[in-house]
């Protein structure tokens, strides 16, 4: 297993990988669409973020893209980072890749000098959601709708 830096010129691989493993956008938004999410992964950033500043790491598993993250600066405190996006593919699941994924988040946080890391998961991903707390996070009280997609989202975090 090997964790690296993605860039925007990765944006097919990415998109491959969106492809191979689209549960997670069929269970947030309803659909798939690979290469408008890739580009998305490159772009987008929480609110007075800077996306040039964001991490977009792929893990690798026998040389296949096998799970992506994003982690943003400056969100919802100017001292805390903000995991955007952090996926597994089904095939690297319960091979404990997740947690070791989320290890190398977290070390690159706070080689930023991050207070917390945040999160928001979504009401119904009853799974990631007990990931999340077995990795040490815990619930902020903040809780949310999405205005396109209607899921409730819940904000999660964990001191660094």
């Amino acid at each position: 297993m090997r964790i690296r830096e993605l860039f925007p010129s990765e944006t097919a691989l990415v998109a491959q990988f969106y492809r191979e493993a689209p549960d997670y956008w069929l269970l947030a938004e309803g659909r798939c669409d690979p290469a408008h999410q890739a580009e998305e992964f490159f772009t987008d950033a929480p609110p007075n973020c800077d996306p040039a500043q964001s991490d977009r790491l792929g893990l690798f598993v026998d040389h296949r893209l096998s799970g992506v993250a994003e982690v943003s600066y400056g969100f919802p405190e100017s001292n805390d980072a903000y995991l955007g996006l952090m996926l597994i593919g089904p095939w690297a699941q319960g091979k404990g890749h997740g947690s070791t994924f989320l290890a190398h988040a977290e070390a690159l946080a706070r080689k930023r000098h991050a207070a917390r890391l945040n999160l928001a998961v979504l009401d119904v991903n009853p799974r990631g959601r007990a990931f999340w707390l077995r990795e040490g996070f815990t619930p902020t009280g903040l809780r949310g709708q999405d205005k396109i997609t209607g899921h409730w989202l819940e904000r999660l975090a964990k001191p660094l």
